[in-house]
Parts: structure tokens; C-alpha cells; sequence
């Protein structure tokens, strides 16, 4: 089993980018599938993109590719997503999460979450 922490949330203003990062620990991380969410305030969670346990392929939602990009370093334990031409849409509370499958948009595939990082895009 692995656990997961998010980190690199923060305030940006719209046009700018940023990028979060999410650790793991845990011997099999690099056997895992891995997934990015987010949920707004009163919203329900919404996939946002899923990177392939070896990092060649990757799935995003519609709302965030050609901006969002998903990587990972297995050697690290890490798994990123990189942001750019951030819009105030794009504020909302974001997870990262292990699965078995891929790809997968459904939060019930993914078997470990992280606690989330903020991110809020204001002018």
C-alpha cells in the first residue's frame, strides 16, 4: 500500500502557471497508475488527468489539455502536474490518487488518496 501528499498549491493570477507535486511512499508506487482531481466548493470532484504507471502515456479531461500537462519520476516517488494559462475556473482543491487500471476518469478505480493542496487562480 502507498500514501500520498500533495503539495504546490497556492494563489496565482490568471495566465500563470504552477506546478503541484504529490509523494509517495511505499515499494510498489512505481507499479501503480496515477490519477489527478480536483473539487471546488460546493462542486463534485472532477478528473483532471492520469499518467500510466511507467509515465509514457496520459489521459486528460477536456476543461485542461493543451494546458495541464502529468509527469512522474519513479526514482523520486513523485508524480507532477504542471499547469499553465491557469483561469480562475481552475480553482479548486487538487488530489492525486493511485489506481490499479488505466486510464480511468472514475474516482471509485482509484484506491489511494492524497489529503489535496489548494489552488486558487485570482487577479
Amino acid at each position: 500500500q502507498i500514501q500520498l501528499v500533495e503539495s504546490g498549491g497556492g494563489l496565482v493570477q490568471p495566465g500563470g502557471s504552477l506546478t503541484l507535486s504529490c509523494a509517495a511512499l511505499g515499494l510498489t508506487f512505481s507499479r501503480n497508475n496515477m490519477g489527478w482531481f480536483r473539487q471546488a466548493p460546493g462542486k463534485e470532484r472532477e478528473f483532471v488527468a492520469a499518467i500510466s504507471f511507467g509515465g509514457g502515456a496520459t489521459s486528460y479531461a477536456d476543461s485542461v489539455k493543451g494546458r495541464f500537462t502529468a509527469f512522474r519520476d519513479n526514482a523520486k516517488n513523485m508524480v507532477f502536474l504542471q499547469m499553465n494559462s491557469l483561469k480562475a475556473e481552475d480553482t479548486a482543491v487538487y488530489y492525486c490518487a493511485a489506481a490499479l487500471v488505466f486510464p480511468t476518469s472514475d474516482n471509485r478505480d482509484y484506491d489511494y488518496w492524497g489529503p489535496g493542496t489548494q489552488v486558487t487562480v485570482s487577479s
